[in-house]
């Protein structure tokens, strides 16, 4: 069914439920810019030239209903475009066609989409819910190994909400407090169109409790590989510990990845603060790879990903850190550090977030890669003597309204 059609549905049963206690409804409308620029020896300065300028407004309608253990969720997204490397949001990969592009011409394009459609039953122990949600699993606070569905990328700014996919889950809670969750993530062959099992990802995780400690085993096969995860948490003198342990068996090779934090919070000068630490060992990295410019042009997904400035996570070894420090109680100034320590190379994040009312919001943020050129965030060599794949400074820029 056409996201259109389903609008419809949604005014209709908005309509019918505007009385009922169980029926809640709201939404958001966000304007946001992101300006770019590429150095003299990149090879995205012969694409889009010294700069680029991408700019979005969206318009969110968030629809909920429970009643008697039954819930129902929707959520509706009206998205303007304007990018000179557009990689539009698609269902090609999903099982359910919720996406429309209403018009497009040149850098701009109009579409609406379902970003949430799932209906569900809850009693005191189960959880059932089927249709497209968002999932969220590991202990990763940059990155997320665990993470099997659509994880965020550690350079992202908003992420206030998450991409759906279109999956069953189940959870069941135990009388110790443990708890079981399972998901199904049924996609579809991007080529052929045909759901396929190769590109599905299918989850069990048990979540539990030693004395302080919780820990995570997930089994699960993503993509037709193996996937074994152990995830621990539990305060350590006041600070906060997580750390994640996944193995991916692929025909290929097996792989390891591994991430450990620390986060802690504390007052300096009557300033609330907090502060996060991690490492991550990245086993599918390959430091000093190198990119054919040919294979760019015929793989726009990927070019888009790097003129915005999106990470590569290409090598072994990552460090990251940032600390949260209230200015005042309406804004928030964090620093964050991204770094490839194999090169080394890093990308330095000053994010900023002030209320502008009690349902405005501005965030911000100066994105400045560093490192020579050759390293991941200097610029990746290419195929081509003195070309890189690089970006420079970037700014990003948000206004956001609630109601």
């Amino acid at each position: 069914m056409r996201p259109s059609a389903l609008l419809i549905l949604l005014v209709i049963a908005s309509t019918a439920l505007a009385d009922d206690s169980n029926f809640e409804f709201n939404g958001h409308t966000k304007l946001n810019a992101t300006a770019l620029s590429y150095p003299d020896n990149s090879v995205l300065r012969e694409l889009f030239g010294s700069s680029a300028l991408d700019a979005q407004g969206d318009v969110r309608l968030n629809l909920n209903w429970r009643n008697n253990g039954w819930g129902f969720n929707a959520d509706y997204q009206l998205v303007g475009l304007h990018s000179e490397f557009l990689r539009l949001p698609n269902d090609d990969r999903r099982l359910f066609k919720l996406t429309d592009v209403i018009g497009e011409s040149d850098d701009n394009t109009l579409l609406h989409r379902l970003d949430r459609l799932w209906l569900g039953y809850s009693s005191e122990k189960a959880v059932v819910r089927f249709g497209r949600q968002a999932l969220s699993w590991g202990n990763g606070l940059f990155y997320a190994p665990m993470d099997l569905v659509n994880p965020f990328d550690p350079a992202t700014i908003d992420t206030e909400y998450k991409a759906g996919d279109d999956m069953l889950y189940t959870q069941y809670l135990r009388d110790s407090g443990d708890d079981v969750q399972g998901a199904a993530v049924i996609r579809r062959n991007a080529i052929s169109g045909d759901v396929d099992s190769d590109v599905a990802t299918y989850a069990v995780k048990y979540h539990g409790f030693s004395g302080e400690l919780e820990y995570d085993v997930l089994l699960a096969e993503s993509y037709a590989d193996t996937v074994l995860g152990l995830g621990m948490g539990r305060s350590v003198g006041g600070a906060h510990w997580g750390s994640d342990l996944v193995i991916t068996d692929t025909d290929n090779d097996t792989y390891v990845q591994f991430v450990t934090n620390l986060s802690y919070s504390w007052m300096m000068g009557g300033k609330n603060m907090s502060g996060a630490i991690e490492y991550h060992f990245n086993g599918f990295g390959q430091s000093g790879a190198r990119y054919d410019p040919a294979s760019l042009a015929n793989n726009p997904e990927l070019l888009a990903r790097i003129a915005r400035g999106q990470m590569f996570t290409l090598g072994k070894h990552y460090l990251a850190g940032s600390v949260m420090i209230e200015m005042t109680p309406l804004w928030i100034l964090t620093p964050v550090l991204l770094a490839n320590v194999g090169d080394p190379s890093a990308l330095l994040q000053l994010t900023t977030s002030y209320s502008l009312s009690d349902n405005m919001l501005f965030l911000g943020s100066l994105n400045v890669p560093t490192g020579s050129s050759g390293t991941e965030f200097g610029g990746i060599e290419l195929n081509e003597p003195g070309l890189y794949l690089s970006t420079g400074a970037s700014l990003f820029a948000q206004i956001a309204w609630y109601f």
